[in-house]
């Protein structure tokens, strides 16, 4: 089977690339206003979200509910955990910056599309997919930042929960109900342009990589992180990928789930959203120079569940149906 390179991956190799080159455009003081920016793409981000929701369609998806209970306690429940056992080893503080970082990638709702794409290769419930994915974003609002809540304070951070909710209502939840709200009049053009929305999607959080990567070289933070740190990293969330993935394929298969449901449930309980990530972590740690570390784990995250889960999905498109 040919492997092929996700040019997203590539896309985000090279903006950290240009942020190391030149950091100027992405510190407080430059000329191009990348907050305001991003601050609207993230809106406009979940308004296009909110329409391309289907309220019957979310409606229809509550039957299988095992199979939904089962999707958002592996992505909210039980990624953290796997993540916590390590915490009583912290003894450094660039130790708890890069453990932080794996929280934050655990705390996280699953992606949409992707997730979606995956199940659809591999013959899983497509329709469950759907709800599973659309449904964790929404949830995630509230949860990651009640998950982070707990220990970024030990970050010394600023983290004020009205603050933070205030800006995930004006900046997220409004554009979704809004889009929501739209859905009728604007659904069919959000599908019909569903390709250039995600190119949109994908160019603001390219722009948020870009500020985030530009503060920390700017404060020369990743000085800190050296090869065996990033090797380390990258074993890291492999292993948490692939526990989480035959963790959840063994609870599916003891509830008796069928091959279509045991697929969605592996597929969407352990993919994490790099969208909701990049977003999440401007709004909870704002222009914090270390938020570069932050967002490693979830980007090496992305990269691996995408060619991991796409050999999976051939090889399942493959089988034969009974």
């Amino acid at each position: 089977m040919k492997m092929k390179i996700d040019k997203f991956v590539i896309a985000i190799i090279i903006v950290i690339g240009i942020a190391y080159l030149f950091p100027q455009w992405g510190v407080a003081g430059s000329p191009v206003p990348l907050d305001t920016i991003s601050s609207i793409g993230i809106s406009l981000i979940f308004f296009f979200y909110g329409l391309k929701l289907s309220p019957e369609k979310l409606k229809a998806g509550l039957k299988n509910w095992k199979l939904h209970i089962l999707v958002q306690v592996s992505t909210f429940l039980i990624f953290p955990l796997l993540v916590l056992v390590f915490h009583s080893f912290l003894q450094t503080e660039e130790q708890h910056t890069m453990w932080l970082g794996f929280f934050f990638l655990a705390a996280l709702p699953s992606t949409v599309s992707s997730s979606v794409v995956m199940v659809s290769m591999a013959k899983g419930n497509i329709p469950a997919a759907i709800f599973n994915a659309s449904i964790s974003g929404i949830i995630g609002i509230a949860l990651t930042p009640l998950w982070m809540g707990l220990f970024v304070n030990q970050a010394q951070t600023d983290f004020d929960f009205t603050e933070i909710y205030t800006k995930l209502i004006l900046q997220i939840i409004l554009p979704v109900v809004l889009g929501i709200m739209l859905q009728r009049f604007l659904g069919a053009f959000a599908l019909k342009n569903s390709a250039k929305l995600t190119l949109f999607d994908k160019t603001i959080i390219l722009l948020i990589i870009y500020k985030s990567f530009a503060e920390s070289f700017e404060e020369n933070i990743f000085s800190s992180v050296s090869i065996l740190d990033l090797l380390s990293i990258f074993i890291g969330v492999i292993l948490l990928f692939l526990i989480a993935f035959f963790l959840t394929g063994f609870v599916a298969k003891k509830l008796d789930f069928n091959k279509e449901d045991q697929i969605t449930a592996q597929f969407c309980g352990t993919k994490k959203s790099l969208v909701h990530g990049t977003v999440f972590s401007k709004i909870l740690f704002g222009n914090m120079a270390f938020i570069g570390i932050i967002l490693l784990p979830l980007m090496l995250f992305h990269a691996i569940q995408i060619l991991i889960i796409s050999v999976i999905a051939s090889k399942l498109a493959r089988r034969q149906y009974p």
